[in-house]
């Protein structure tokens, strides 16, 4: 017995450690009951893709209750009457959330709860109290958003707990808390092997090693999710905000600003380090110390997109980011002339480093002894005082704060070294009140401080500028033989008039095949790759790693194979951003899990997946029935005959010659596949039926098909030098089917069908002579089409349904269609 508890007590030890995805919901999110829910939904929605349950949530005080305790807590020490209103309406408002969301048990449980801590503060604002005791007030809002989303959950059946992060998180105090994450980390662990399931853990608290309450700082609950995700090992972290992410400018004074679904921990760190709003320095730390991932992502809009921020900086070439601080001061200080210059400005760097009072920019003049250094308002104050403290040592002189000024700057890796990028900065500079410009050594952005000005002009200016220039699109192709070689040089062909009239700057970044592929950020010659070709072997984590960093602005797959193996790398493709275009079937007709969990991937990471060629090669059958959903019609049926080798066979056969002729014959003139069975059987048309049926709305599988394979059985499994010897076994099955037909004064014709009944069936049909499925040209396809609005005379479409050209015009238009929505 007690080594069966030890088994089980491993085993839950060992699932609770396993990598977890770490939420953080901040408190705009959180702000009523509407966002409580859709947040609950956010969690049951991610549950689903990311394996279920055992989320950690990490969460702010609702709306402005930080504001708000601090508010009062400001008041009762003032000893102002109106602390008493201020901590009724507190009251009201955390009640006003527990009564919006919750019912019976859990509702009066909460309130009474409530009740308490409200007795608890009010209690506490009657006495004295020191800054320990005024930390462990301001925390009760990050407890109550914890405990009242914890019990949400509950409710809706998605069982959780709430976890205080003072039982785990220990730090030690100081101007800026400092976790201790060797302790921390062990006590975590403990917590997560106790509670294996889904955790709602407070933001923005510690506790130091005698169990006082520390504050995390402002935007404090960020950091505390990406450290849990460090603490933890956890396999990512997503902050939900009221924004998608981060954007090419502010999209309030930007119109054309555009979501950046991708953004390297570099540049991430350089826009926070210039006083972004969206991410903080002290956020990304964790990140850049573990594996987890990072995504940024709006709560009010999950479909909206999301920004992905990268270990490794995508190989980008120029500015990506236009930044803006309206209001900044300047602290200005002049060096001694009996002190080194550069050693003096280093000894002022390390000392307001060593109190994380790092300047947004500084100018160095040192012909002057002029040390000039930024900040924004809420900090430099702070930084004045420092500096006026360190000016005791004789170092410098003249210490002054000056005001009145705003910062513009270019961010994104190797900026510094896109001539054009810097040009046209200086340039659109030039009429501008300029104090001066910092050229980061890092190549990660260009500052310039300007005497203030409104700045929307200048900000719409530069993003035109810096950003309508062409699209940069990346193509990497898999497969480059019948199909793939005949797209080379199509694409070879097309590629400039696609640039030209969609403002592209197209790329062959990479092509593969069996044998393996090239990658090159400078592009590929398609004629050359087709026709000389020295792959190197293809290994797939390595090559998703290099896609991760890709340095173009969309980043397109083609896969021309039949390779079943390179369709089950589809949702890695649409987590990078990927966009897919596909001729290969298997992903298309794959069981309705992965089917599901491509299409769920790419909706979450806002990626197309494009498939046109699969089913009737450049004839437009799926855009057809995409056409007619999106018109609100509904899909009543699909059916016709989706082979062309088929097709061939049955117009030619009319009983006068063996059927094994004509399959020997159209096998000699290369209109079978090398092994003729693959047509025979039907398992191609199942699969494009199977194709359609989903894109028409129906949820099948393709168990749900029934096939009539027109291969016997004892033929199936012998080789295909076998088969072809003993193709006569084919003969009297299929003459006995066309007599059968004849003799009724019809054709045969092998089918697909689907109704909206669910009934789909691929095989032998008796038809009409003047049925328009009977009079085909050898190797059409034909697709009829049922809705509400083509139910008596359903919609034909009929032409070629195969061959290189019209497959490879196919994939070009797929092409064409997402470029034009980049």
């Amino acid at each position: 017995m007690e080594q069966q508890q030890q088994g089980e007590s491993a085993v839950a030890a060992e699932r609770a450690l396993k990598r977890r995805h770490v939420h953080k919901f901040g408190g705009s999110s959180l702000a009523d009951p509407v966002c409580y829910r859709r947040v609950a939904s956010i969690l049951e929605q991610q549950a689903e893709q990311q394996g279920g349950g055992r989320e950690l949530v990490v969460v702010s005080a609702a709306g402005k209750t930080t504001n708000r305790l601090i508010q009062l807590v400001e008041l009762a020490e003032a000893g102002d009457e109106a602390a008493g209103e201020a901590i009724t309406a507190l009251h009201a408002y955390q009640q006003s959330l527990i009564d919006g969301l919750l019912e019976g048990e859990l509702q009066l449980d909460l309130s009474q709860q409530l009740t308490d801590d409200m007795q608890l503060i009010a209690k506490t604002l009657e006495g004295q109290f020191d800054r320990f005791a005024r930390n462990g007030l301001l925390a009760f809002g990050e407890v109550w958003s914890a405990r009242l989303l914890a019990a949400l959950l509950t409710s809706r059946g998605d069982k959780a707990i709430w976890l205080d992060a003072r039982s785990f998180l220990r730090a030690e105090d100081g101007a800026l808390v400092k976790v201790n994450t060797a302790i921390s980390s062990e006590l975590l662990k403990a917590r997560l092997v106790e509670h294996p399931g889904r955790i709602v853990v407070t933001g923005f608290i510690a506790a130091d090693m005698e169990g006082r309450s520390l504050l995390l700082g402002r935007n404090g609950s960020d950091y505390s999710a990406s450290l849990l995700a460090a603490l933890a090992d956890g396999e990512s972290t997503t902050i939900w905000s009221d924004v998608a992410g981060v954007y090419s400018a502010d999209p309030r004074r930007v119109k054309e600003a555009r979501l950046l679904e991708r953004l390297s921990l570099a540049e991430a760190n350089e826009l926070a380090r210039l006083g972004s709003s969206v991410l903080h320095s002290r956020t990304l730390q964790p990140v850049a110390d573990s594996r987890q991932r990072l995504t940024l992502r709006c709560s009010y809009n999950p479909d909206e997109g999301c920004t992905h921020i990268l270990r490794r900086a995508p190989r980008s070439g120029g500015a990506r980011i236009v930044s803006s601080v309206d209001q900044i001061a300047l602290i200005e200080l002049k060096v001694l002339p009996q002190t080194g210059y550069e050693q003096t400005v280093a000894a002022i760097e390390a000392h307001l480093a060593r109190h994380r009072l790092h300047p947004l920019t500084l100018q160095r003049q040192p012909d002057r002894r002029i040390l000039r250094l930024a900040y924004t308002l809420e900090v430099a104050q702070g930084a004045f005082e420092v500096l006026r403290d360190f000016q005791l040592q004789g170092s410098f002189t003249g210490l002054i704060q000056k005001e009145g000024f705003s910062l513009v700057a270019l961010v994104g890796a190797g900026v510094t070294d896109n001539a054009e990028q810097c040009h046209r900065f200086y340039q659109l500079l030039a009429d501008q009140p300029l104090e001066f410009v910092q050229v980061a050594r890092d190549g990660l952005s260009l500052v310039a401080v300007l005497r203030q000005v409104v700045l929307e002009p200048l900000l719409i200016a530069l993003h035109s500028a810096l950003f309508s220039r062409p699209t940069r699109v990346g193509l990497v192709v898999f497969g480059k033989g019948n199909i793939g070689g005949h797209w080379l040089a199509l694409y070879a062909r097309e590629k400039a008039r696609l640039e030209h009239e969609l403002n592209l700057a197209l790329t062959l970044y990479g092509v593969f095949d069996s044998k393996g592929g090239l990658l090159d950020e400078e592009g590929l010659d398609p004629l050359k790759v087709r026709d000389n070709f020295n792959p190197k072997p293809l290994i797939w984590p390595e090559l998703l790693s290099q896609l991760e960093q890709h340095g173009f602005d969309s980043l397109i797959a083609l896969d021309m194979t039949a390779s079943e193996t390179v369709s089950r790398y589809y949702p890695d493709f649409a987590q990078l951003g990927c966009h897919i275009i596909a001729a290969n079937k298997f992903a298309g007709a794959a069981d309705s899990e992965f089917y599901q969990r491509i299409k769920q991937t790419c909706r979450d990471h806002q990626v197309q997946w494009r498939y046109n060629a699969t089913v009737g090669a450049g004839l437009p059958i799926q855009s057809s029935i995409q056409m007619l959903r999106q018109c609100g019609d509904r899909i009543q049926g699909v059916s016709g005959i989706f082979s062309g080798t088929l097709s061939w066979l049955f117009q030619q056969y009319d009983g006068s010659r063996p059927f094994s002729e004509l399959v020997d014959e159209a096998w000699q003139h290369g209109l079978t596949e090398p092994d003729p069975r693959e047509d025979l059987s039907g398992q191609d048309v199942r699969r494009k039926l199977l194709i359609l049926a989903r894109e028409a709305g129906f949820e099948l599988d393709s168990a749900d098909i029934e096939l009539e394979n027109l291969v016997p059985v004892s033929l199936r499994k012998v080789s295909t030098d076998q088969f072809m010897d003993r193709l006569k076994e084919l003969d009297d099955p299929i003459q006995t089917a066309f007599e059968g037909a004849r003799r009724v004064g019809k054709v045969l014709r092998y089918v697909a069908r689907f109704e909206h009944d669910g009934k789909a069936r691929v095989g032998l049909e008796t038809l009409e002579p003047h049925h328009p499925f009977a009079n085909l040209l050898p190797c059409d396809n034909v697709f009829a089409i049922e809705s509400d609005s083509y139910r008596t005379n359903p919609l034909v479409i009929q032409g070629p349904g195969a061959g290189r050209e019209v497959t490879a015009a196919a994939i070009q238009y797929d092409l064409w269609q997402i470029c034009a929505s980049l």
